[in-house]
C-alpha cells in the first residue's frame, strides 16, 4: 500500500526531498486566476461577490442575501444535535484555557541613564475567519481560529463560509455564535477573501484573515497579503508517524488513515526502523480502507503520496523528521523522549499510543491551525499572539541623548546619513 523508501541506501536523502517535491507542484499555481477574481470584487464589491458564489457552487436560483441574519442564526444553531454541542462546549472551554497562557504582558524597563523602553500589546480591530464548506464543512475550524481571537481581546470576528444555497452545518453556526462572530456571511472560495480584504457594502473590511481552504483560497491570501494581514498559506494537511518493533500495527494505520480522508493531497508518512512494522501496517491499511466511507479519497492520498521509510538508526531518524517539517509528528516508540529533544521541525507533536492526531484536531487544547509543506522549519501554529500588535515605545532623556549620540552620529555617518547624524546633532547644540 504504502510505497517503502530504504533510508540507508545511497542517495535516499535526495530522494526523499524529491518526493516531497512532487506533491508541493500539485498544488499549481493558480495566481493569474485569482488576480482577476480579486479585481473584480475591488471594482464591483457585493455583485462580484455573488455572481462568482453562484457561478463556482453551481446555484440555480438567484440569491441576494450574503450574510445570515440574527433570526437565521438563531433558528439553525437550535437544530444541532446535542451530542454535538456537548463536544463543541467541552471544545471550547479547553481551546480557550490552553489560549489563556499564550498571552504576553507589556513591560517597561529603565536604563542607567534614566531612558524608558516599553512594549505595549494591543489586540487586533477586525478578524475575518474563512471556515470551507461542502465536505470540509468543520466546526473545530470555527474554535480553532476564533478563540485565540477572542483570547487576545478581538472585539470584532467575521466569519465567511460557503452557504448562499441555505445548506449549512448547524454545528458551525452553533459554534461561531458561541465565539461571538459578529456576522456569518454566505460566501466562500477566493472571491469572499478579496471582500475581507478590502471590504464592500455588506463585507467588513478586515485587519486580518485566518482559516484553511482550497488552492484558491490559499492563492488569494497570498495575494492580497500586505493589504491585510494573513495566519499563513497553508497546503493540504499532513502527518508523519514514527514507531518502532513495539508499536501496535493497526493503531498506525488508523492514524495514516486518518489523515489520508481529508484529501486526495493529503500526505501520511510512516518511519520505522523495523521492516516488520511496516509490512503489517501496510496490511492493516488494505484491510482498514475497505470499512472507510471515504475510502477513494483515502485510497489515492496514501497511493500517491504515502510513504513509509525505513532507518536503522534513532539519528537518521530524527534527520527524516527534520527533512520533512512536518505540520503533525507522531511518535510510537520506546525512546520517545529523544525524538522530541531532537525535533527541531514540527507543527505539532503527538506523543505515545494514546495521543493521535485527531485529539488534537478537536479537543486536546492547543491549535491544530498549523504550517504544512515544509513551513514549520520556520513557523508555528496559530496562536493568540497571531492576532496581537505589539508596539515600541521610546522616551529619551536629556542625559541619555548626550551620552548615546555619539556613536548614533558615528554609525549614522558611516552608513553615508547624514540627516539621521544630524537629527541628534542638533538636539545637543540646543542644550548647550
Amino acid at each position: 500500500m504504502l510505497k517503502i523508501l530504504n533510508y540507508d541506501k545511497k542517495n535516499s536523502l535526495k530522494i526523499l526531498g524529491k518526493f516531497l517535491n512532487k506533491r508541493k507542484l500539485t498544488q499549481k499555481n493558480q495566481t493569474s486566476k485569482v488576480s482577476k477574481i480579486i479585481n473584480n470584487v475591488k471594482k464591483n464589491g457585493d455583485k462580484a461577490v455573488l455572481n462568482y458564489e453562484i457561478k463556482f457552487s453551481k446555484i440555480k436560483k438567484k440569491k441576494n442575501k450574503i450574510f445570515f441574519t440574527s433570526k437565521e442564526i438563531n433558528t439553525i444553531s437550535k437544530k444541532i444535535d446535542k451530542k454535538i454541542k456537548k463536544a463543541i462546549d467541552l471544545a471550547y472551554n479547553r481551546i480557550k484555557k490552553f489560549h489563556s497562557n499564550q498571552k504576553f504582558s507589556s513591560f517597561k524597563i529603565k536604563d542607567k541613564y534614566k531612558n524608558e523602553l516599553s512594549y505595549k500589546y494591543l489586540s487586533l480591530e477586525k478578524v475575518g475567519v474563512y471556515v470551507p464548506g461542502g465536505t470540509a464543512s468543520y466546526p473545530s475550524t470555527v474554535l480553532m481560529n476564533c478563540v485565540p481571537a477572542i483570547v487576545a481581546g478581538v472585539k470584532n470576528i467575521y466569519l465567511a463560509t460557503p452557504a448562499l444555497d441555505s445548506k449549512i452545518n448547524p454545528a458551525i453556526v452553533y459554534a461561531a455564535k458561541k465565539c461571538g462572530v459578529k456576522k456569518i456571511y454566505k460566501t466562500g472560495g477566493a472571491h469572499s477573501i478579496a471582500a475581507f480584504a478590502y471590504g464592500t457594502k455588506n463585507f467588513e473590511k478586515v485587519d486580518k484573515i485566518v482559516g484553511p481552504g482550497n488552492a484558491f483560497v490559499a492563492c488569494a491570501k497570498k495575494e492580497v497579503f500586505g493589504d491585510v494581514g494573513i495566519d499563513m498559506v497553508a497546503g493540504p494537511s499532513e502527518v508523519s508517524l514514527v514507531a518502532d518493533k513495539f508499536a501496535e500495527p493497526d493503531l498506525v494505520a488508523a492514524d495514516l488513515i486518518a489523515q489520508a480522508e481529508h484529501d486526495v493531497n493529503a500526505q501520511s508518512i510512516l518511519i520505522s526502523d523495523d521492516k516488520s512494522l511496516i509490512k503489517s501496517v501496510n496490511l492493516c491499511l488494505k484491510k482498514q480502507l475497505k470499512k472507510l466511507p471515504k475510502k477513494n479519497i483515502a485510497s489515492r492520498s496514501l497511493k500517491n503520496f504515502g510513504l513509509a521509510i525505513f532507518a536503522k538508526s534513532k539519528k537518521k531518524i530524527l534527520e527524516i523528521v527534520n527533512t520533512i517539517a512536518p505540520e503533525h509528528l507522531e511518535l510510537c516508540t520506546s525512546y520517545n523522549s529523544y525524538l522530541v529533544r531532537g525535533v527541531k521541525n514540527a507543527g505539532s507533536i503527538f506523543i505515545g499510543k494514546f495521543s493521535p492526531e485527531a485529539i488534537g484536531d478537536y479537543i486536546a487544547g492547543p491549535n491544530h491551525v498549523l504550517p504544512t509543506s515544509g513551513s514549520a522549519r520556520f513557523s508555528s501554529g496559530l496562536s493568540v499572539n497571531d492576532f496581537l500588535k505589539r508596539q515600541s515605545l521610546i522616551k529619551i532623556t536629556k542625559t541619555g541623548i548626550e551620552r548615546l549620540s555619539p556613536s548614533v552620529i558615528n554609525l549614522a555617518r558611516h552608513e553615508n546619513l547624514d540627516g539621521h547624524a544630524y537629527s541628534v546633532k542638533i538636539r545637543l547644540k540646543k542644550e548647550n
